[in-house]
């Protein structure tokens, strides 16, 4: 089932390739070309030698939860969602992300492994996580 999102994220000509990444299963964001640095989300300028030659690489989306938090009220646009959980996940490429994860509150803890599942929506695609069963960190 496809959700019609109520407040899509918006999209310009240089996120386009994120989102369109996105409907074509890959998570993508961009890796400086001088001095190699990745970002997360995908930016225009490296924030570390504040260069614009970028490319496009794609990430494993696999990453350790390092924090999460169910949230019971949320701003309109959301309500009719909640509860939902929002967490902050490293991934395995050293960026830090901030999106849901797909889970009960019982089966989280901290250092769990989690991997990016792709979530069909409109106008554009987004991005959850979910307990990576292949393993975790010992």
């Amino acid at each position: 089932m496809t959700d019609t999102l109520a407040y899509p994220p918006r999209v310009t000509a240089f996120t386009a390739t994120f989102w369109d990444g996105l409907r074509e299963g890959k998570f993508r964001t961009t890796r400086c070309l001088r001095c190699l640095h990745v970002t997360f989300p995908p930016k225009p300028v490296c924030p570390e030698c504040w260069r614009d030659e970028l490319e496009w690489i794609d990430l494993s989306g696999r990453g350790i939860l390092r924090s999460y938090t169910e949230v019971c009220v949320a701003p309109a646009m959301f309500a009719a969602e909640v509860p939902y959980i929002l967490c902050l996940v490293d991934l395995d490429e050293g960026v830090r992300c901030l999106s849901r994860v797909l889970a009960d509150w019982d089966d989280l803890r901290p250092d769990l492994r989690v991997r990016v599942k792709i979530r069909e929506a409109e106008p554009t695609y987004l991005f959850d996580f979910v307990i990576d069963q292949e393993g975790e960190v010992s």
